[in-house]
């Protein structure tokens, strides 16, 4: 990969922070970079871990938030909504009721990720439920919920070039019997 190329997930960062990511891709050592600070992939592998695993964040640090009715990993996600995480919520009248149900959807390529990289798109998530825009509210939210967030989404992005450049799954099933998990 030519150093020039940009980073599509890195865009919004200032040369200095892109230009070391670029050269660890160029050179083949982002992945492994990852994986050393990264070792371990969480253990939330299906929609009911991961609906436990929310809920206890959002008990932990939004308890006034309306409840969710649903959260699950989407493999669409990405692709169709170019978001790796999405909350949404439906407002329905049942009888003369207004019922509003809430969802959260994460990517499925965070199933196989470290609890890091998945703790940071949930608290992303939860932070839409009482801040709707990405201001600065937004992100003092996001840094009350879990303190090294800035660092977390700029690592994740960083993992998402090394991806979208044809780098291999580093937390993965595979990787973890090759011994790379270890």
């Amino acid at each position: 990969m030519p150093l020039a190329a940009p980073l599509k997930y890195l865009h919004a960062y200032p040369e200095h922070l892109v230009r070391p990511v670029r050269e660890l891709l160029a050179d083949g050592r982002l992945g492994p970079l990852l994986l050393r600070k990264y070792p371990q992939a969480h253990p939330v592998r299906n929609d009911g871990a991961l609906y436990a695993y929310v809920t206890e964040l959002k008990a932990r640090h939004l308890r006034n938030a309306e409840p969710l009715s649903k959260v699950a990993f989407d493999g669409k996600l990405q692709t169709i909504h170019n978001a790796l995480g999405t909350h949404t919520t439906v407002s329905r009248v049942q009888g003369g009721k207004l019922k509003t149900k809430r969802e959260i959807r994460v990517a499925t390529l965070f199933r196989e990720a470290p609890p890091e990289f998945l703790r940071m798109i949930v608290v992303h998530e939860l932070a839409h439920l009482k801040e709707r825009q990405h201001d600065k509210a937004f992100y003092q939210l996001c840094c009350r919920m879990e303190p090294d967030y800035h660092q977390l989404e700029f690592d994740v992005r960083a993992w998402l070039c090394w991806l979208e450049a044809g780098g291999e799954g580093l937390w993965g099933s595979g990787a973890q019997e090759e011994g790379r998990g270890a």
